[in-house]
């Protein structure tokens, strides 16, 4: 379990902050009303879904403001590599808690199947900023790819995670009741397809014969 543990340490803190903090200062990155709802999310998985709408946000942010026609009085550059710079700051203070939750054996496999559903989107988002670069797209470059990086580290962490907490706790109520109720559909599929072939055999028997010409 130890090496299990130093595996998804690896995984989740390559580019996070080296120590984990509660909240005690606000960070320079986040709104008063973002500190609340942080703080307000105690439950593990809660709070890995208030950080990843906080993260998409400055993604959706950085969308907005690139599909409009952009000032060159204004810094245009610096400001969406500093919504990057957020978005990053987000992702480490999301990898920390899914560290610090691990470590203390916290259940938070809904908030880590959120991270796997939302990260390879928000990925998507991050490499269509990459791929259609605009004129000031030197200047958040290196922002761009270590977003990306930390992403995909946070991705692999929490894969890591999930799977040794499906051991420990086994799969969720709601997964499980998902999973019966698709191989009942299913029985209740084949069953309904057999009496639909009986009936139509049945028809075919009692069908009177085709008429015949007469010579």
């Amino acid at each position: 379990m130890k090496s299990q543990a130093t595996l998804v340490l690896a995984l989740l803190m390559p580019l996070a902050a080296p120590a984990m903090t509660a909240l005690a200062q606000k960070p320079d990155y986040i709104s008063d009303e973002e500190e609340d709802k942080i703080r307000e999310a105690q439950e593990p998985s809660e709070r890995i879904e208030v950080y990843l709408t906080l993260a998409q946000s400055r993604l959706d942010r950085i969308e907005g403001f690139r599909s409009k026609p952009m000032d060159p009085q204004y810094d245009n550059g610096a400001y969406i590599d500093h919504l990057l710079d957020e978005y990053i700051s987000l992702t480490d203070d999301l990898k920390n808690w899914i560290q610090d939750q691990y470590d203390r054996q916290g259940d938070m496999r809904k908030g880590l199947r959120k991270v796997l559903e939302m990260g390879p989107k928000q990925l998507h988002d991050l490499g269509r900023i990459q791929e259609s670069p605009d004129a000031y797209a030197a200047d958040y470059a290196k922002s761009l790819r270590d977003a990306k990086d930390d992403l995909t580290d946070a991705l692999d962490g929490a894969t890591k995670a999930l799977a040794d907490q499906v051991k420990r706790f086994g799969e969720l109520k709601s997964e499980k009741v998902e999973a019966q109720s698709e191989k009942e559909r299913l029985k209740e599929e084949k069953k309904r397809t057999r009496e639909e072939e009986k009936l139509r055999k049945k028809e075919r028997k009692q069908a009177p014969p085709p008429d015949r010409d007469e010579d």
